[in-house]
């Protein structure tokens, strides 16, 4: 930002042009860079001590009064996504967006600096139980199937691993269709790697390098409270905290009441010995702690059939000030375990045969033992950069209820009938019944429909909605769990509608 002069009495269209400039216009400017008068110079800015004197100012683009105030850091709430070009011009918010592609770098060249091999796998895959539900996109080829969009790349690693490649990692895009919160996206980043002929501490030993670095670059000011990173055992963050991720900087109920939190300090930690498995009291079974892929601690592998609560896994987390940043573990590398953990969390063998077949195979061709990790990038970046809300470090982030709010939108919210058309968004929320035929650029489905849906984008049906009547769209999502009975017609722009 630099400020512009003009004189009236020589350069009199500069100075009329002047006068009609106001905030967020584009303008080109010809002219003299001079010192200011010794009265005018601005300290609180960089290009405080010089000014421009124009001769000739051109208007490159003009524009419209902002909903905020682009100079001010107030909060817009809805309007920090629904106009994020203009949100994203706000020095600070900026600066967030500048450091995610600097950390980025840093870690690229840190894991290459180790020889691990950048690799990239696919984003259209077979849907697979791995905690979280799917993100489904349906396939033109073959109708009446979809493809699912990865939560992780964790069994495309572990293939990596049995073919060859020692050290890999990739910065991967994850999907999952979770709620959101102030910590978490449907679609994050995360820096996911794989090692072979590795133990669960060299991993560790990877990561607080990977995290000390780029802290100490990034941040210089941050202090590290504890160097190296402390242990701490699940159970014993169990019994003193009451969480398996504790902000460990201080007795927080007095620190946050008396205003004494050092945002300066960050804390990282490890957290291990977690259990393999727990019992689902609700579905009658056990469960994962972590996924299923975990291998089980040699120690207490004994007790996996007559007390398989009491198998301590090779899971770890990292931890940072009231954070879990990253989960790793060593892998399961023999296929009969690997089955029999399959088994033991209610798979039955036609499952384990569809959706691992592959995973199960390449585990009897010589599968080294293999383990890894998945920092998340976007976590990483909001606790140190100390703010409280994930989508400050996210270009394009998405709205509390998964929206990506760039235009307006249509929401129906309580009993409604009657027909809409219209070339916005429309949202039908979960509360009332709405009978209705819908027309509009892309459909959101919550809640209970009867009607049909016609869309210029997109119809995205989430999972507790009940929805009859036509689909017809060439982009189409129903979510694990909706309750759909309808005809489904997929239209191709470049070809004639298929009917499903």
């Amino acid at each position: 930002m630099t400020q512009i002069v003009s004189d009236a009495k020589k350069h009199p269209e500069a100075y009329d042009t002047l006068q009609k400039l106001h905030a967020e216009m584009v303008v080109t400017v010809d002219g003299e860079v001079l010192p200011r008068s010794e009265e005018t110079i601005n300290k609180k800015i960089a290009t405080g001590e010089v000014e421009i004197l124009a001769d000739k100012i051109t208007i490159i683009s003009r524009s419209k009064t902002p909903p905020f105030p682009i100079d001010q850091d107030t909060i817009v709430k809805d309007e920090a996504i629904r106009y994020r070009y203009l949100h994203l011009r706000r020095p600070s918010v900026k600066q967030n967006i500048i450091l995610r592609s600097q950390l980025t770098k840093i870690v690229r060249d840190f894991l290459h600096g180790k020889d691990f091999c950048e690799i990239e796998t696919p984003i259209l895959t077979k849907a697979t139980p791995e905690g979280a539900r799917d993100f489904l996109v349906p396939s033109r080829v073959f109708p009446g199937e979809f493809y699912a969009l990865p939560q992780s790349p964790q069994q495309y690693k572990q293939l990596l691993m049995i073919a060859g490649f020692d050290k890999y990692f990739q910065v991967a895009r994850a999907l999952r269709d979770e709620d959101s919160r102030a910590d978490r996206q449907p679609e994050h980043t995360q820096i996911d790697m794989e090692l072979s002929f590795v133990q669960r501490d060299e991993i560790m030993e990877i990561l607080e390098e990977m995290f000390t670095l780029v802290t100490e670059k990034l941040f210089p000011e941050k202090k590290f409270l504890q160097k190296p990173f402390p242990r701490l055992t699940y159970h014993e963050c169990i019994q003193l905290y009451g969480t398996d991720k504790p902000d460990l900087r201080y007795d927080l109920q007095l620190a946050h009441r008396y205003n004494l939190i050092d945002h300066q300090v960050v804390d990282f930690a490890f957290v291990v010995d977690f259990p393999l498995l727990e019992w689902n009291e609700d579905e009658k079974r056990l469960d994962p702690i972590h996924h299923m892929f975990v291998m089980p601690n040699e120690e207490t592998l004994h007790l996996l059939e007559s007390e398989p609560e009491k198998v301590i896994s090779t899971q770890f987390d990292v931890i940072c000030n009231g954070y879990e940043l990253c989960s790793g573990s060593c892998r399961i590398h023999s296929s009969n375990l690997q089955r029999k953990i399959m088994a033991m969390i209610g798979l039955s063998k036609e499952e384990i045969e569809e959706k691992f077949a592959h995973l199960l195979q390449a585990l009897e061709y010589g599968a080294p033992p293999h383990g890894g990790a998945a920092p998340g990038l976007d976590r990483l970046l909001m606790v140190l950069t100390g703010t409280t809300n994930i989508r400050d470090v996210i270009a394009f982030p998405k709205t509390q209820r998964g929206n990506l709010t760039l235009s307006n939108s249509i929401e129906i919210k309580g009993n409604f009938e009657g027909d809409i058309k219209t070339d916005e968004d429309v949202i039908i929320h979960e509360t009332g019944k709405i009978k209705t035929n819908v027309k509009a650029r892309s459909v959101l489905v919550e809640g209970k429909l009867e009607g049909n849906i016609e869309a210029q984008k997109s119809i995205t049906i989430k999972s507790k909605a009940y929805v009859r009547g036509d689909l017809r769209g060439p982009d189409l999502q129903i979510q694990r769990g909706a309750d759909v009975q309808c005809k489904i017609i997929i239209e191709d722009n470049q070809q004639q509608p298929e009917k499903k």
